[in-house]
């Protein structure tokens, strides 16, 4: 028997500076029902920026949202991003059923502060 998928759930990834950007950032997501949810992950990151190799502490950020909303959760990312080109991946992802429908009654009509 195939088992159930669950609704859908858009899972985003960003990075921050630092704790504090990355909890400002996270409160206004979820504040304005953009998010039910963005868990917070200190890391470590190597890249190339403007043809040299660079190093540096940042935050990670997964957020969870309703996938109708992305276009307004990528809007709002950008807009209060600290960074001039912010990481920006997303996918949408099955959710067992309970936080499928968390996530959907926390991104709804009404769920704003």
């Amino acid at each position: 028997m195939a088992a159930d998928s669950g609704p859908s759930v858009l899972v985003a990834m960003t990075t921050e500076a630092d704790l504090e950007r990355a909890e400002a950032l996270a409160t206004a997501l979820v504040e304005q029902g953009l998010a039910a949810c963005v868990a917070l992950e200190p890391q470590r990151a190597i890249y190339r920026w403007q043809g040299r190799l660079e190093r540096s502490e940042e935050v990670r950020l997964t957020i969870k949202g309703d996938p109708g909303r992305l276009a307004e959760l990528e809007a709002e990312v950008r807009r209060l991003h600290s960074y001039a080109t912010p990481e920006w991946i997303h996918w949408i992802a099955s959710a067992g059923g309970a936080y499928g429908a968390w996530v959907a009654e926390a991104c709804g009509p009404g769920q704003r502060d």
